[in-house]
């Protein structure tokens, strides 16, 4: 018999089982509160083990799709990538990831570090935090154990960021990126270290923060990016099919990932530089069209192989959501966006 993965084993049960709302939740609650039971050690940042992705060693921030001429130049690259992964711990055992697992760690690597993070590696020199990340039922739990499992999850972020600016910065510039959950740490950092005016501020480059809610009044400083060449700013959008509303991380920002503008008019398919699928094998240009609609990026994508829907749940305002792909609908967008943010914020400083 052919022996799954644990990660494997747990998104096959959540595949199968994600309609059954009400047991759902079941299956995925760990089965302790958060104060009745010990969290797994804190990763020691000072451990290259501890990273994901570091521009000094050999990971899967490195890779670009398999049939393409695309290259990693962290090697070259003037400025640094600070990328916080989304969620890839479901497990009901715990409130928290262990990043002494191995298995998750390959999981982790094997998905977002390769399909997100690697999209920055023409920009910037790559570094990814493991950190104890809040189990997928933290988003969906009614009471306080979530919500401190995700605390405890960004202490680790924080941590991870402090590490980075004291011991790998060296005063360079950087941009700040994630998704989904990371994205709920990195709106976080940027509230903590940003949202005012400081002598790092002046180091952002720019923020990408994908696949969560930031709302139209997150911050009172840090603005929306306006264009594709603004800098000290942010980018935000999430993904689904148009056609279908959706309160799914509403209200929110979203930022036209085509045109890099809030403009609300359709931007064509034709804008769209290249998709890379899940499978990480090709770049698809002219994919899909984009357009802002109350908050949300609105999508005709073709239904290939690779760019995943949310698994079925029974709920219509997750059925049409593109969450999954968020990146990969619009990875080369992305790519030559952040280069093209770089080199604006450094004729700034000129």
């Amino acid at each position: 018999m052919l022996r799954l993965p644990p990660c494997l084993r747990t998104a096959l049960i959540l595949l199968l089982l994600l309609p059954l709302n009400g047991c759902i939740r079941l299956l995925l609650k760990p089965g302790r509160d958060f104060e009745k039971y010990t969290p797994p050690p804190a990763p020691d940042y000072a451990q290259a083990s501890s990273w994901a992705a570091l521009p000094t060693k050999k990971d899967s921030a490195d890779a670009v799709p398999r049939h393409s001429t695309l290259r990693d130049e962290q090697a070259t690259a003037a400025v640094d990538v600070f990328f916080i992964h989304p969620t890839t711990y479901y497990s009901p055992r715990h409130w928290n990831g262990d990043v002494r697992k191995k298995w998750l760690n390959k999981y982790t690597d094997r998905t977002t570090i390769k399909q997100q993070a690697s999209v920055f590696n023409a920009t910037g020199r790559i570094y990814a935090p493991r950190y104890r990340q809040a189990t997928l039922f933290s988003f969906l739990d009614k009471e306080p154990n979530g919500e401190k499992a995700l605390e405890l999850a960004y202490s680790d972020v924080r941590s991870a960021f402090q590490y980075y600016l004291a011991h790998f910065n060296q005063g360079r510039a950087f941009i700040i990126a994630s998704h989904s959950q990371g994205t709920d740490h990195a709106t976080r950092l940027l509230h903590e270290f940003f949202d005012k005016p400081t002598p790092l501020r002046r180091q952002l480059v720019a923020a990408y923060l994908i696949g969560f809610q930031v709302k139209p009044n997150e911050f009172t400083t840090l603005k929306p990016c306006a264009d594709s060449l603004a800098t000290d700013c942010y980018v935000a959008y999430n993904t689904s099919d148009a056609g279908h509303e959706s309160s799914m991380f509403q209200p929110s920002i979203a930022v036209n990932p085509l045109t890099w503008t809030l403009d609300s008019t359709l931007a064509p398919a034709s804008l769209n530089r290249g998709a890379v699928s899940i499978r990480f094998k090709h770049v698809h240009p002219n994919f899909t069209d984009a357009q802002i609609h109350h908050g949300q990026l609105w999508v005709h994508a073709p239904r290939f192989k690779g760019f995943p829907h949310f698994p079925p749940s029974g709920k219509k305002k997750l059925r049409y959501s593109r969450h999954i792909a968020d990146y990969a609908l619009f990875y080369m967008n992305i790519r030559e966006n952040s280069k093209a943010r770089v080199r604006a914020w450094q004729k700034s400083k000129d």
